[in-house]
């Protein structure tokens, strides 16, 4: 009976705010991409029957979000895993059995998700993944950083090869293309809409363990980065940051330029793997120069106004993702209006900055009351093996 009493005793783990504000600007980068994959394939692609404004808006996402903003979340989720680590050791409990029930609870909502809502699902992969980070819990922090290279630069060696393949074999398509009664499917009813999720699930699911080894590589450095606690107190000095970003900067925004015009032409066909490979050696220095900018901008007096805003948000990521996927799910299948590729992806766009301010405003609103969204409350109950007697999500006291 001593160790329940140990363990609600035992002080919460404080949260450390730039997490939240760096998980917050990511779900932006994250709904722009997941938006135009749940819009259709034109609207992914800006394809030759788009306007020039269409193609324009696919190439600039092409070029300065695609690829970059999961490796964020996937950094923050690696740097968590510490967070979560130190939090059980602290309340004396068992962190295998906690972690086991939690990216249990992980796959089994994102399996739901993927059926319900959106086979792209990353939850499913997440899940998978944390049983690896914690194979590596123990691990150096600078042993992490080799192996996260390794992966990084064994992935892309694979791209390079393929696309080279393709090359000299002349073959003219890239990935392969949806289906065409798709859209039809995607315009009928709920059952449909479930039929056709279920049956691009594995296509999905294919391209997340192709790239499960730059999700691996960020997940890594995020447990060294946990290790030695870079965002804890004041974070890392300015100076640091702003070397990042004054390297990362022009290296990540060459390589997403050269992946846009792979992808968008005017280099087709097994260009594209070779785009892919260059995406994967340089979106990193992408993500850290944004994840480094974020951080110099809400430490100034100017831009604290913009972290306040954005980590409710953050701490709340995990019910904003679901909830885009649902808003998304309304708008372009059966579920609601059936828009599936009838849109531009200029509007899809414009659509995204307004449901992305709607989500910031809501999270602030409801973080006066609670300190985390829903889904976070479900995830938290079932990896802490079930609800307190006198638990509950909706609106009461806050907590700290």
């Amino acid at each position: 009976m001593s160790a329940p009493r140990t363990a609600a005793a035992a002080p919460p783990v404080a949260r450390i705010g730039d997490i939240d504000v760096l998980r917050g600007f990511a779900l932006l980068g994250i709904l722009l991409i997941n938006a135009q994959l749940m819009a259709g394939p034109a609207v992914a692609h800006g394809g030759a029957g788009s306007g020039l404004a269409d193609r324009g808006v696919a190439w600039a996402t092409t070029a300065l979000v695609s690829g970059k903003f999961y490796l964020l979340f996937s950094f923050l989720l690696g740097y968590g895993f510490t967070v979560q680590r130190r939090s059980a050791e602290r309340a004396g409990v068992a962190f295998a059995a906690r972690h086991l029930r939690r990216t249990a609870a992980l796959f089994v909502l994102g399996l739901v998700h993927a059926v319900l809502l959106f086979p792209g699902d990353i939850l499913m992969t997440y899940a998978a993944l944390g049983l690896v980070l914690f194979a590596l819990r123990d691990v150096r922090p600078r042993r992490l950083l080799r192996i996260a290279a390794v992966l990084l630069v064994s992935l892309a060696a694979l791209l390079l090869a393929y696309g080279l393949l393709a090359l000299a074999l002349e073959r003219t398509q890239g990935l392969a293309a949806p289906a065409a009664d798709t859209g039809a499917a995607y315009r009928g009813g709920p059952g449909s809409v479930v039929r056709t999720n279920i049956e691009l699930l594995p296509r999905f699911l294919g391209a997340n363990v192709l790239h499960s080894a730059d999700l691996l590589a960020a997940l890594l450095a995020g447990l060294a980065a946990g290790k030695r606690r870079v965002l804890a107190g004041p974070g890392p000095r300015p100076v640091l940051l702003r070397r990042v970003v004054a390297l990362g900067l022009p290296l990540g925004l060459v390589g997403g330029a050269f992946v846009a015009v792979c992808t968008h032409g005017p280099l087709e066909g097994g260009w594209f793997f070779v785009g892919q490979a260059a995406g994967v050696l340089t979106a990193p220095a992408l993500t850290a120069a944004y994840a480094c900018g974020v951080l110099l901008l809400v430490r100034v007096p100017a831009g604290r106004g913009i972290g306040a805003t954005l980590a409710p948000a953050g701490r709340m990521s995990l019910t904003n993702y679901l909830a885009q996927s649902l808003a998304l799910a309304l708008v372009f299948t059966g579920y609601g209006l059936g828009l599936y590729g009838r849109v531009g992806t200029t509007t899809v766009l414009l659509g995204c900055l307004f449901l992305y301010a709607a989500q910031l405003a809501l999270s602030a609103l409801l973080s006066r009351h609670r300190r985390s969204g829903p889904a976070e409350f479900l995830l938290r109950a079932a990896t802490r093996g079930g609800l307190p007697r006198r638990a509950r999500w909706p609106p009461g006291a806050h907590h700290s």
